[in-house]
């Protein structure tokens, strides 16, 4: 699921930029329309296969944490996701979610009020070396991102792992698709009123055929990829779900060199591959010390 649904989600990234690259769409405009009509789809299809999808409102509970996964998780996580894109390009900003592993390992050791093991200490170091390498092309003196687009990346590791870690206690209880669903619906709400998108001179630009195609392919691959992302986390731990979504990456670098065109100096690709090595590597020995530790 993890490793599907991240190599979907890799492949809305160079779809988004195309679509920013070649339309008078804005990030709002754009997240807006994607959001809202995703949302409503998710919650028609419950509703067709007899799902209770106002029941989740009828506690304040849960409604309350709702809201807050629809503003902070799902609209913080794609909003500053397509800022990244915008500001830079859809490798980057699908790369510069791997800071998202580091907060979700910090974040777990600090409510455990234990230091993370070492494994993930060299894992991160790794990672954040290897993203050293993405960004400068292994010169100091030579950053390869704005300082806009490298604050957006920051924003996706930080929304990223407030995503995956925040959703637990709602899914277990509704499902992953009554949460996705209200969550895109919320977001996409929130986002509409603060940008005013009835008021925007870009409804006419949904009327080209190719920006229109783009964008139901967006929607449709980006809202598979979020359910089988939070349906994951019914199996594995946040920590390997968000490590695993590696896949992510690969498929947005392979898309936009073979269709965008993009390229990559030598030591961005060596970075690249020591990140992806690292993570992979803290999936691998996590797994080996959980289980060392069931057998003890």
């Amino acid at each position: 699921m993890i490793v599907s649904g991240a190599m979907l989600w890799g492949a809305t990234g160079p779809m988004m930029e195309w679509v920013l690259s070649n339309s008078d769409l804005t990030v709002s405009f754009m997240l807006t329309i994607r959001l809202i009509i995703a949302g409503l789809l998710l919650l028609a299809f419950l509703l067709v296969t007899k799902k209770d999808i106002m029941a989740i409102w009828k506690h304040s509970v849960w409604w309350k944490k709702l809201v807050i996964f629809g503003v902070i998780g799902m609209l913080g996580v794609q909003y500053t996701f397509v800022e990244a894109i915008d500001a830079s390009s859809a490798v980057l900003a699908t790369l510069l979610q791997f800071l998202a592993p580091i907060f979700v390992v910090l974040f777990v050791s600090f409510s455990k009020k234990m230091p993370p093991p070492k494994y993930q200490v060299i894992g991160i170091l790794g990672t954040l070396v290897g993203l050293f390498l993405l960004l400068t092309n292994a010169s100091f003196d030579n950053l390869l991102v704005s300082k806009e687009a490298l604050a957006w990346g920051v924003g996706v590791g930080l929304t990223f792992a407030f995503y995956t870690l925040y959703p637990v206690t709602l899914m277990k209880e509704w499902g992953v698709l009554i949460v996705v669903g209200w969550g895109m619906l919320i977001g996409g709400i929130v986002l509409g009123i603060f940008s005013g998108v009835w008021r925007s001179d870009l409804w006419h630009a949904l009327l080209e055929p190719t920006v229109a195609y783009m964008l139901v392919g967006i929607i449709f691959f980006g809202t598979i990829a979020f359910v089988l992302f939070l349906s994951s986390m019914k199996y594995i731990t946040p920590v390997e779900t968000s490590i695993l979504s590696s896949m992510e990456p690969l498929t947005a670098m392979a898309i936009s060199v073979i269709w965008l065109g993009k390229t990559l100096a030598l030591w961005q690709v060596v970075g690249i591959i020591m990140m992806l090595i690292c993570v992979t590597w803290l999936s691998i020995e996590g797994d080996r010390q959980q289980k060392q530790q069931m057998l003890e």
